[in-house]
């Protein structure tokens, strides 16, 4: 070989077969089995390998999702062994495998044919028509057809409804490759049903495994509401009954995917498009061939990137399609981005991916609803910086593009800049990397507070570190904006959300703002009106609450020992009966309150339990207090035609139980009809948009009512105290008058819920006022302590209510005193 390869000035690569062993399973292998293939070679080489063929193509294969490869399977130091371990096979893995050894320039082979039972990857299902018209007939009929890629397993396809029949099988040609389609009548019951009329097919190999699918058909039965068909862009959407889905399977040339619409009430949705590119889903399929570890190699992973970019040319115009495009191009990213931590990718890749990925930010993601756009944007995010980790970085210094900008630094002291964003980081070894993105922002979700997002983002990771104890610092430029209050945060990937843990804001000034963080990651500025975020406030809050709620509680037993002897007058009947009231919605409001401290960590239909029983709660609570007013008004000025006390009870409880519910039903009815929100999820409170708008003004209206009735009852009670004192005008009667003014004052504002009158000046000045923040902490005060003054103003400050309670305990001390004396006489006499 030598003297040849010397001669002919080449390197000559022979390959001999029969010198391997190779051990593999005889028969097909079940579907979603785990099969192993091994080669043994009595010597020992320099460099071993798998390869499969199948359909006139070669791939080879690396350690990926799929593929699991050990070289260390050798049981003995003078042989060499290579196994093939293959992770729940589906029907692409049947093929011939060969193993290979080299020595020098001789490879010894060895082949096997693996075969794996058949079931289909996929099985796409249709209605026809797509929904079931119940309103004419006792059972409608309706065509499903199931249709899979073409194989050569005979499978038995079932239906899952009683009397479905199958009626035919045929051929389809589609995009290169050929379908088979199995077409059942399936009879639907028009008798109505929660969970909605599914069918299941199902395909039974030979080795007796099975795969369903499912599809549900929205049925009209007449009663309920529907959407009404309607011809939009070549698709004719059928009547469909409200909440319900209907998909057409049909693309544009070129495209393959579905569309789909939803009713919800009678009124259709925006259609969403799901249709792809051709050429973009072919690549989804070599990306997640190249996951498994099927054709893993850099050629491979240019070639993905590289289309990947020239497919991405067309997503600067907005588009439906562009954005199903897009999402299907993050799919790729991601399958890349995981493929990364088990496969190395060269730093040859980098410019594709990096043009790709700032391509996909030109639009700006139309046609989808917020949640969708929420987890595209995080799963961009996730899968470009770990793209970014994972690539090896050898020759390339950086790549700029029009959103995404790309930096390294390999010194042991950094100092980098991306999008005017300035980075330094001290480090002992290995790269920094740092990204810098714009049109991402918006996009991304975020639930931090009154925040809002600005436009740049900077993504940092460190490779070849393992030290994990980082500082970062980050110099952010300001952007011109009404919120004027930075606020450091890191893109948590566990949430999905902007989180401050580990991060905080250093200096700021009116063009910069400098972060330091504890860790590396996905960072970015959120900007705030006031502090996102006040502990000591919080614990104003909580502290206050605990305190009212046992007030609160130490109040109604009180009352509940003191009735009797303070109940003896329709006044005092009248005002008792307020002030217990009172003090038991304050007290199941604050308990609510107390519960959704935490919005987060609750479900959604807590959250929305709770927020109606607040929003009842708290209003009831104003409503006694309004009756408690114009009871009292209604003594002063008509002294002497007292309320009667059925009349009062009456008018009271409309008031204090009935209007409430009525209020709390009515605007979660009008926020269900018009399909606006109730709850506003991250404080699992009502809803604010903007004046006048949003179901918080079902509580602010009644409530500024309720206060400005009450504060003119109050000027009514100090007006009359004013004219009973004027006769003698001396300096005496004065002081009097204004002790009782100060005593009106002090002892109705808790009663009558004056002090959420601040509430309402905060709501006018704004956050940027400079008494915001005394406004804040004056009315966190007031407010979270209410139950306590309540007890005070209400119970311990009136005689009667003192003077009875003092009784009762005199009494029972006496009693113990009585009883302690007669215990110590008896023992005493029988002790002599």
């Amino acid at each position: 070989m030598t003297t040849l390869e010397n001669k002919f000035k080449a390197v000559l690569l022979v390959d001999t077969y029969g010198m391997v062993n190779i051990e593999a399973p005889a028969d097909p292998v079940c579907y979603h089995s785990s099969p192993e293939l091994k080669c043994t070679l009595e010597d020992m080489s320099d460099s071993s390998g798998w390869n499969m063929s199948r359909m006139h193509a070669s791939f080879e294969l690396a350690e990926g999702s799929v593929v699991k490869i050990d070289k260390h399977c050798a049981m003995q130091k003078l042989h060499s062994c290579i196994a093939v371990k293959l992770e729940k096979v589906t029907g692409m893995w049947t093929g011939l495998y060969e193993c290979g050894f080299t020595i020098g320039s001789v490879r010894h082979t060895a082949k096997s044919k693996l075969q794996v039972a058949l079931l289909p990857d996929e099985i796409i299902l249709e209605s026809k028509p797509l929904v079931a018209d119940c309103t004419k007939t006792n059972q409608a009929k309706v065509d499903i057809t199931a249709t899979i890629l073409n194989s050569p397993e005979p499978f038995n396809v079932t239906c899952s409804l009683p009397g479905c029949k199958q009626q035919k099988k045929f051929e389809v040609p589609k995009n290169d490759q050929i379908y088979t389609s199995y077409t059942f009548m399936a009879p639907i019951s028009c008798k109505s049903q929660k969970e909605g009329h599914s069918v299941n097919i199902t395909f039974t190999n030979a080795r007796g495994q099975s795969k369903s699918a499912k599809i549900t058909i929205p049925v009209i039965y007449g009663s309920e509401k529907v959407c009404k068909k309607e011809t939009l862009h070549e698709d004719t959407w059928p009547d469909t009954p409200g909440d319900d889905t209907v998909i057409i399977r049909t693309c544009p040339e070129g495209r393959t995917g579905y569309k789909s619409r939803t009713c919800i009430g009678s009124t259709w949705q925006p259609v969403f498009y799901h249709c792809v590119s051709q050429e973009l889903n072919n690549n989804q399929m070599a990306a997640d061939n190249f996951l498994k570890g099927l054709g893993a190699t850099e050629e491979v992973a240019l070639n993905i990137f590289e289309r990947l970019k020239n497919s991405s040319i067309a997503f600067k115009s907005d588009s439906s399609s562009n954005t199903a495009d897009i999402d299907r191009s993050i799919s790729i990213l991601d399958s890349m981005a995981k493929a990364s931590e088990t496969i190395v990718l060269q730093d040859s890749v980098l410019k594709d991916f990096v043009e790709s990925a700032s391509n996909m930010l030109d639009n700006s993601w139309t046609g989808i609803n917020e949640s969708v756009s929420y987890k595209m944007s995080a799963n961009y995010l996730e899968s470009v910086e770990s793209l970014v980790k994972n690539i090896e970085v050898n020759q390339s210094n950086g790549i700029d593009s029009q959103n995404l900008e790309l930096n390294f630094c390999r010194s042991s002291d950094c100092m980098v800049s991306v999008f005017d964003i300035n980075v330094s980081l001290n480090k002992s070894s290995g790269i920094l990397k740092t990204l810098g993105v714009k049109n991402l922002m918006e996009k991304l979700k975020n639930s931090y507070g009154e925040t809002e997002r600005t436009s740049l983002l900077l993504s940092a990771t460190l490779s070849g570190n393992n030290d994990s104890s980082v500082e970062i610092q980050l110099d952010f430029p300001r952007e011109d904006s009404n919120y004027t209050k930075p606020v450091c945060v890191f893109w948590n990937t566990t949430f999905n959300d902007w989180s401050d843990k580990g991060c905080s804001l250093k200096t700021s000034s009116d063009n910069r703002s400098v972060c330091v963080c504890n860790h590396l990651t996905a960072f970015s500025v959120l900007m705030s009106k006031g502090d996102v975020s006040d502990e000591f406030l919080s614990i104003i809050t909580y502290v206050g609450l605990g305190v009212s709620i046992c007030s609160l509680l130490i109040f109604l037993l009180v009352e509940s020992l003191v009735w009797s002897a303070v109940v003896k007058t329709g006044l005092s009947l009248f005002r008792h009966t307020a002030l217990v009231n009172i003090a038991v919605f304050l007290l199941l409001g604050d308990c609510c309150f107390l519960a959704t401290t935490s919005p987060k960590e609750i479900s959604d239909t807590m959250c929305l339990a709770l927020t109606v029983c607040k929003h009842l709660f708290f209003l009831a609570m104003f409503s006694w207090m309004l009756c408690m007013s114009v009871m009292l008004v209604h003594q002063l000025i008509f002294v002497f035609s007292p309320l009667r006390k059925r009349v009062f009870m009456f008018l009271s409880s409309i008031v204090g139980y009935v209007c409430p519910v009525l209020i709390v039903g009515s605007s979660y009815i009008y926020c269900k009809y018009t399909e606006s929100d109730y709850v506003d999820r991250d404080k699992c409170w009502l809803k604010y948009e903007r004046i006048l708008v949003g179901s918080i003004h079902a509580f602010l209206l009644p409530v500024g009512t309720v206060i400005f009735t009450n504060l003119f009852s109050m000027v009514v009670v100090i007006i009359t105290l004013l004219k009973s004192n004027v006769p003698d005008g001396s300096k005496a009667d004065e002081k009097e008058t204004a002790k009782g003014i100060i005593k009106v004052v002090v002892f109705l504002t808790p009663v009558f819920g004056l002090t959420w009158i601040i509430g309402f000046a905060m709501l006018i000045l704004g956050e940027n006022s400079p008494l915001f923040q005394v406004f804040n902490y004056s009315f966190t005060i007031l407010n979270s302590f209410q139950g306590f003054f309540l007890l005070l103003t209400g119970c311990f400050a009136e005689p009667k209510v003192r003077d009875e309670l003092c009784r009762l305990l005199k009494i029972k001390g006496k009693g113990r005193t009585e009883s302690t004396k007669n215990l110590t006489s008896t023992t005493y006499t029988k002790d002599k």
